[in-house]
């Protein structure tokens, strides 16, 4: 056989052999070629493969598919990867068994269940059972080890919650030394910032950072990690805003341990004379909150016990919406930051589980297009269990209050958030906030569970200016799937979690990057046994 291909390239013809006709003409072609022992080569495999596979229909084999001798055998084995498919030989019956609904009678703790996998083979190769007691026994003992191993999840998550809802000896300590010191040290009263640096509170050309917390040892990170890591930090005015036990702690530490040349600025909530005033919708919120909290979840044992069928990491939401953060003055402190700094035209809020690496009096260069806040959006990026946030994350699509709302519109994070407060002033951003809050307190909480961030959401629909990811990395008080390295790279990273850098439950390999902004030589730091890891 010969395979002629014209010089234009237009017809390819195939003899059969010399001195016979022309019996195929396709238009193709470049010159001549023999192809005999491709076409007998192709000839031969296309029925040695219909071989194959016509015995591998009819055999049947009862051993390890790999000690097949059979040409059928063969066919089996080498079948499959050809076709890309399998066919499973697994008893219907099985799948069946499996697939029941789970019974009352089986969640209860029987004693013939098999507790390891050795017991379980041990138990098979005495009873040689059929398929069907195979697949009855099989249930048994996954049910068994599923339910265990809820019950360890669910325990894990209530000692992370107790872990991350107390106070640390250590931090108590620090706040009773500073609290004494206070006191009886006239050096640690001094009036912050001083009398000359009081204009450069209101002075727009300043750049102006707000951070509420009852935390000193957290406020003191925070402080020193964005005063070491500023370009101008003479230009630079930190608003630190604490509740009335925490000042005299506050105030003592940063007269004590100043950051010049920035501007300091410790205030307790109750100096400010707006919130002195009439009523105050935030103190008003976070009382009817706790009322409600306390009548319709109980405490965290009253959670982890009346539920037996809800999947752990309900049992965990429930458990952190009753984290005392979420009913914190200094959690809700930031939607009133208009009326708090009236003379601000633009202020970054920063929150006390974060650490800065880089200079942040960029962020006043970001143009915002008129929005108010300023923040990392949370449905993007690699880490797909704290990037992948939407509405429907956080709140209650099956409530005819949310439906509509976008349930696949992407959520943003607090933390490290711009505002524009001269924006911000000309909308109705705080008023709806309380609107919602109140909508879910007369829901019995059936809106969302979760702190501020839901209510925000609402509020500043549509007010949200995107900003680069670099700004704002979290999730490491979440989980330990981020690297050394990768955080690093981040202008701003968030504990955000359960697991902060100054609790025990901290992961050790992300901690260095909160703890290097202490001095653990400091009297009172040693004085509370305050260590690196």
């Amino acid at each position: 056989m010969q395979l002629h291909v014209s010089p234009s390239l237009r017809h390819v013809t195939v003899f059969p052999g010399k001195g016979v006709r022309e019996f195929i003409k396709v238009r193709i072609g470049s010159r001549w070629v023999s192809y005999r022992m491709l076409f007998y080569s192709l000839l031969f495999f296309t029925f040695l493969l219909r071989f194959i596979f016509v015995f591998s229909t009819v055999d049947t084999i009862d051993g390890d598919l790999s000690k097949c001798s059979t040409i059928g055998c063969l066919g089996k084995r080498i079948g499959p990867r050809i076709l890309g498919r399998m066919e499973s030989n697994v008893p219907e019956v099985i799948y069946q068994i499996l697939d029941e609904a789970i019974s009352k009678e089986e969640v209860e703790p029987k004693s013939d269940i098999p507790q390891t996998l050795h017991d379980f083979m041990a138990d098979i190769k005495q009873t040689t059972p059929d398929a069907k007691a195979f697949a009855l026994k099989l249930r048994q003992m996954v049910l068994l080890l599923e339910q265990r191993t809820r019950k360890a999840k669910i325990q894990e998550y209530l000692y992370r919650h107790v872990a991350s809802s107390s106070i640390p000896k250590h931090l108590h300590c620090l706040a009773l030394k500073l609290a004494n010191e206070h006191s009886n040290n006239a050096a640690a009263r001094l009036q912050l910032p001083s009398a000359d640096l009081v204009p450069s509170l209101v002075d727009n050309s300043y750049f102006h950072f707000v951070l509420a917390s009852d935390n000193v040892l957290a406020a003191s990170v925070v402080s020193k990690s964005l005063i070491k890591n500023a370009l101008r930090p003479r230009k630079f005015v930190l608003h630190i805003i604490t509740d009335r036990k925490t000042y005299a702690p506050m105030q003592a530490w940063f007269s004590l341990h100043p950051l010049a040349p920035a501007v300091i600025e410790v205030k307790a909530l109750h100096q400010f004379d707006w919130l002195s005033k009439g009523k105050v919708p935030v103190l008003e919120a976070m009382e009817k909150d706790q009322r409600v909290r306390s009548k319709f979840r109980g405490g965290s044992s009253a959670i982890v016990a009346k539920n037996n069928t809800e999947k752990p990491q309900i049992i965990a939401a429930k458990l952190q919406a009753l984290s005392p953060k979420y009913n914190s003055l200094m959690n809700h402190i930031r939607i009133h930051l208009p009326e708090l700094f009236p003379s601000l035209n633009k202020a970054v809020f920063l929150d006390d589980d974060i650490v800065i690496q880089t200079d942040l009096s960029a962020l006043w260069d970001i143009d915002m297009n008129g929005k108010v806040n300023g923040a990392v959006e949370t449905c993007r990026g690699e880490d797909s269990f704290v990037m992948s946030k939407r509405f429907k994350s956080y709140l209650n699509f099956s409530h005819p209050l949310i439906a509509n709302f976008d349930p696949n519109e992407c959520a943003w994070a607090y933390g490290m958030n711009i505002f524009d407060l001269e924006a911000w002033r000309k909308t109705n951003i705080t008023l709806t906030y309380y609107h919602w809050l109140e909508q879910n307190l007369k829901s019995d909480l059936s809106l969302w569970q979760l702190g501020t961030l839901p209510p925000g959401l609402i509020a500043f629909h549509g007010q949200v200016h995107v900003i680069d990811p670099f700004w704002h990395m979290l999730g490491l008080g979440y989980q330990d799937n981020t690297t050394l390295s990768d955080a690093e790279t981040a202008g701003v990273i968030h504990f955000n979690g359960r697991a902060k850098p100054w609790l025990d439950i901290a992961f050790p390999q992300l901690r260095p990057l909160w703890a290097k902004y202490i001095d653990f030589s400091d009297k009172f730091i040693k004085g509370c046994h305050i260590r690196v890891s």
